[in-house]
């Protein structure tokens, strides 16, 4: 029996997409295994900055050493980006671009000459596009010496994948990826390029895999997307037609346990998404079903920056958005954002207005990443016009990650001595052997419980203490 390995770089989508190839992969008869004694590796790459770009190469470049027999298979974000750059490196055996994403696991089969095609189809219930390059569908022996297979385009007419069923198995919380692309244009982003336009997993699609998922056992499924605020725009005869729909039928006509929502833009949390967080998350809610959790990506407080960026948004329209989803659930509300540092031409005035605009606020947690100028974007000139310092981006992330430390710990102690709801994680040894087990409460904070506990389990915490890195940890009461 042939193996695989897969190597998730990236977001939340990127990761739905990896876990459904590994899922048909698995369902064609490949067994999952370590990369060293893997007959084929799939890199499933991003490539939002600089550095998730030469992450990759150097995963491939090691791989490679490890196991030089494995046939390595590049997709994702950066090889749908630069596909030439990535098919010469040593040991690739071929570069499919999230234009033909769904077909990955076909390509995998070929390069490692199990011909199950026509049954992976079945499997998926995916038909096989005749616009598929037909050296894909080939066995890697076929192509010259290193040269790898390339397939990629600007259609994106196989770029969604989903699984054959969603089930919780490696990963407890698995991502329903029910959103792909995105229709805007922020100077500093690649992904209309590298994912496309905006484009919708029809509702009964959607809602077939949630009671999949149900059926299996599944207790938590996070709803996750690229621009996932927008899903249902570009299905204009789909019963459901909105988000905030599908998710209220989620609730309503099935049995989850519990659903997540993934990052939504700010102007995205429209009046009907926060309805459903005050009836089924909110205080009086009585049930727990939507997490009290929200993921507004910010990247600056400061308006002249948001301006040049190219956001849809301004700081007020954003305090707006969080002082609503506050009213509508409460204080145990936990709010992440994304914030960039060093955006072209952003002068120490315009940061500090992003300093003072997150101190403004109640997060929960911040992503903090420096702006890294991508090929082919507005921001790639911006930089080139006007740079920020590298000594400056590093004082500043310095200083913003001081702040969300800050803004973590002081959330998380609030939370002190009350009760939540969570759910059990796959536990490291190291927890493990002290009788602990990981979970995550349903608004999104880790806790160690006082228990050995299997994974996959709904119980309710009560949070006991604080350590020095902030994390909880907490007793089972039910």
């Amino acid at each position: 029996m042939s193996g695989f390995y897969i190597e998730h770089f990236g977001c939340r989508a990127a990761r739905a997409d990896g876990e459904a190839i590994g899922a048909r992969l698995a369902a064609a008869g490949l067994s999952e295994r370590q990369p060293c004694e893997a007959d084929v590796l799939v890199v499933n790459t991003c490539s939002v900055t600089a550095e998730a770009d030469r992450q990759a190469r150097a995963f491939i470049r090691r791989a490679h050493r490890q196991n030089p027999a494995a046939r390595i298979l590049v997709t994702g974000c950066y090889a749908q980006r630069a596909p030439d750059e990535l098919s010469v490196i040593p040991g690739v055996s071929a570069v499919a671009g999230n234009s033909h994403k769904a077909l990955v696991p076909q390509i995998a089969l070929s390069l490692v000459g199990v011909s199950l095609a026509r049954e992976l189809v079945q499997i998926a219930a995916m038909p096989v596009s005749p616009a598929m390059p037909q050296e894909t569908t080939a066995p890697r022996q076929a192509a010259p010496p290193q040269v790898a297979l390339v397939a990629v385009d600007d259609l994106f007419a196989h770029s969604f994948i989903e699984e054959p069923r969603l089930t919780p198995g490696a990963r407890t919380r698995p991502n329903l990826k029910i959103q792909e692309g995105c229709g805007n244009r922020c100077t500093f982003c690649v992904i209309p390029t590298t994912r496309g336009p905006s484009r919708s997993l029809p509702g009964a699609a959607v809602v077939r895999q949630v009671e999949g998922f149900i059926a299996s056992g599944g207790n938590e499924l996070v709803l996750s997307g690229i621009n996932l605020g927008r899903w249902g725009r570009d299905l204009p005869g789909d019963r459901f037609g909105t988000l905030a729909a599908l998710v209220r039928h989620m609730l309503e006509r099935t049995r989850l346990p519990r659903l997540r929502l993934s990052s939504i833009e700010p102007m995205d949390w429209d009046t009907d998404v926060i309805a459903l967080l005050e009836e089924f998350a909110g205080p009086h809610s009585g049930t727990g079903r939507l997490a009290r959790h929200a993921h507004l990506p910010l990247q600056s407080g400061s308006d002249a920056v948001l301006r040049r960026m190219h956001r849809r948004y301004r700081p007020w329209h954003y305090v707006e958005k969080v002082q609503a989803l506050l009213r509508a659930t409460g204080s145990g509300l936990t709010i992440g954002a994304d914030v960039m540092v060093g955006f072209p031409g952003e002068t120490d005035a315009e940061f500090e207005e992003t300093v003072a605009f997150i101190r403004s606020l109640p997060f929960g947690y911040l992503h903090l990443f420096p702006f890294s100028a991508r090929p082919g974007t507005r921001g790639w000139h911006l930089h080139a016009e006007s740079p920020v310092p590298a000594s400056a981006v590093h004082e500043r992330m310095t200083a913003l990650r001081s702040l969300a430390a800050e803004k973590t710990r002081a959330h998380r102690t609030s939370f002190l001595s009350r009760d939540l709801d969570a759910i059990t994680l796959h536990t490291p040894a190291e927890v493990a052997s002290r009788n602990r087990t990981s979970a995550l409460s349903e608004n999104f904070l880790p806790i160690e419980v006082d228990a050995s506990l299997p994974a996959n389990q709904l119980l309710r915490v009560h949070v006991t203490g604080l350590d020095a890195d902030s994390g909880l940890s907490g007793r089972k009461i039910a």
